[in-house]
């Protein structure tokens, strides 16, 4: 990268603090949640919802559980000015959600933001203004003084504008370019802004630092956090809140270390859409603590309607790969995790785990919504047999026995390979069926008879090679006796080697599956399975499935 000279830091770290933080090993409680989906996230849309779409996003939201959420900013469009009238006149708040609507420090548009509010039971007014260095000097050509200036102004209308509208508002203020600002003066601006609102304890305010450009490691910014948290003015009432975006992909190391560093809040956006790279991704925010055993309190035990529902009203898409909420999160495809998935899976339906300590899954797909058969194990040219023995056994009942699975594993990947494609679990089950289950060619039995002599006398009437015959042999029980019936009439030489059976409970109960093993003069294996509602009968089936394919091998 030859330009790499033309670029340098940008962030300020805070004067020293004793990084607390960092002897914290995780977040013990939810924070406060303030969704900006239907303001931060609409206005980085290509087509910006419409009323009625932001109306469902909002009940969504709602029934999520989002106690705040950031509707827009009312004095920008006659849009948003509407949605926010909607929500109020037709009564869509719940009492104990509270909407938040956003304001820049100027007269007029505090004014409308107001008149936007009258009737409102909840709101949060939040105000804003620039006051990183690079705004101050080539957007705003402002000092500091005026910047403070700026924001106190704002502070005091707001204030005013309050005792003039009946409704219960609090506040809120953002330095915006939090991370561009010097951490001392990030606090003088918050602490001058303070100092016009007095906040108590029935009237606490927010102050929100936005990461509005990342442009630091995420330990730079929790810092700049605990800074702000030990040296705020009135901190017990105040509410620290936090705002990232994720220019550098940092957003979500960026929240949780500054909620560690003392911040109470987080304002953020589903699947993370915003500006540029977007905001942080609240779900994987809430299922992070959720799989470390905190509770998030907001619901997302059905994310695939909750998805649907983003998609339909934002026309974004969510990533295959984003956490807890892709497509492939949970897929695994890779030989080695489906073994190791299926016999985690196995060990927990053993209760041999009180939590959920699976191999590869952080998490149970079914608490967000998702099915094992259909969402974890994915079968393609890089499978191998655990998968494949999983699918078959929880979608389709068969159990099959350890070197079964190894053969029809071959098969399944050559498949796959051929047709560079992966396999639905039906297109597995009919390459099962199709190479194994109740196989009649070239040599079919049609019945037996069994008597009592020298052990058991067993004989066959089957069709070979289009022939019909019968054929009569001893052995020491009924498939033994069988197959030495088959073996003297077709000349074919082989041992059984393995048998196993048991109901097949996918489908009819009443039904037994048998799995035979026979090994070849030249030590070749090869498998059958039979299905019968008479077990003696799906053991046969079984075995002539076994021979068949050895006769398909010659």
């Amino acid at each position: 990268m030859k330009n790499v000279n033309k670029y340098t830091r940008q962030f300020f770290e805070a004067p020293a603090t004793q990084m607390k933080w960092t002897k914290k090993s995780c977040i013990e409680k939810a924070p406060m949640w303030c969704s900006v989906d239907l303001r931060d996230g609409n206005q980085a849309l290509i087509i910006p919802m419409s009323l009625g779409e932001k109306l469902e996003f909002f009940n969504k939201l709602v029934e999520i559980g989002f106690k705040e959420i950031e509707i827009g900013f009312p004095a920008a469009s006659e849009t948003e000015y509407d949605f926010c009238r909607t929500l109020i006149e037709q009564n869509m708040i719940p009492d104990d959600v509270t909407i938040q609507v956003l304001t820049q420090s100027r007269e007029h548009i505090i004014h409308k933001t107001f008149e936007a509010l009258k009737g409102c039971k909840n709101a949060i007014v939040h105000l804003y203004n620039s006051t990183s260095l690079a705004q101050r000097e080539q957007v705003f050509c402002k000092s500091r003084e005026e910047i403070i200036d700026i924001a106190v102004t704002g502070a005091r209308l707001c204030k005013e504008y309050r005792e003039k509208y009946e409704g219960n508002f609090r506040f809120e203020y953002s330095p915006e370019s939090f991370t561009g600002t010097e951490p001392e003066f990030a606090l003088e601006v918050c602490n001058a802004v303070l100092d016009i609102w007095q906040p108590t304890t029935d009237d606490k305010a927010i102050i929100n630092l936005p990461v509005t450009v990342q442009l630091s490691m995420p330990h730079v910014y929790a810092n700049q956090v605990e800074y702000m948290c030990d040296n705020l003015r009135y901190r017990e009432n105040v509410i620290v809140s936090l705002h990232p975006h994720n220019d550098r992909g940092c957003a979500v190391a960026d929240t949780e270390m500054g909620l560690l560093a003392g911040a109470d809040r987080v304002e953020g956006t589903l699947f993370g859409n915003g500006e540029r790279t977007g905001n942080v991704d609240i779900i994987t925010l809430a299922m992070n603590m959720y799989s470390q055993g905190v509770d998030p309190e907001l619901d997302f035990s059905d994310i695939p309607s909750i998805t649907e529902l983003y998609t339909k009203v934002t026309r974004m898409e969510v990533h295959e790969r984003s956490p807890y909420s892709g497509k492939l999160v949970f897929a695994a495809f890779s030989g080695s995790h489906q073994d190791a998935i299926a016999k985690g899976m196995k060990w927990r339906e053993d209760g041999r785990s009180e939590h959920w300590t699976v191999p590869y899954l952080p998490i149970d797909p079914e608490d967000v919504g998702r099915e094992y058969s259909a969402d974890v194990i994915r079968i393609n040219s890089q499978s191998g047999k655990g998968g494949i023995g999983y699918i078959l056994e929880t979608r389709f009942g068969y159990n099959l026995p350890k070197k079964m699975r190894e053969t029809l594993g071959y098969m399944v990947k050559s498949v796959s390979d051929h047709k560079h494609k992966e396999l639905l679990p039906d297109e597995v089950y009919q390459i099962f069926k199709t190479n194994f289950v109740d196989i009649t060619e070239p040599l079919k039995v049609t019945k037996t008879r069994y008597v009592q002599c020298n052990g058991i006398e067993a004989t066959v009437s089957l069709e070979f090679n289009g022939r019909v015959a019968s054929a009569t042999n001893n052995g020491n029980g009924r498939l033994d006796a069988v197959s030495n019936a088959i073996r003297s009439y077709t000349g074919i030489d082989y041992s059984i080697n393995t048998y196993t059976e048991h109901a097949l409970e996918v489908g009819s109960a009443s039904k037994a599956v048998s799995y035979v093993e026979i090994i070849g003069e030249n030590g070749a294996s090869f498998w059958g399975t039979g299905i019968d509602t008479d077990i003696v009968e799906s053991s046969i089936k079984a075995l002539v499935s076994a021979v068949n394919n050895m006769f398909k091998d010659e």
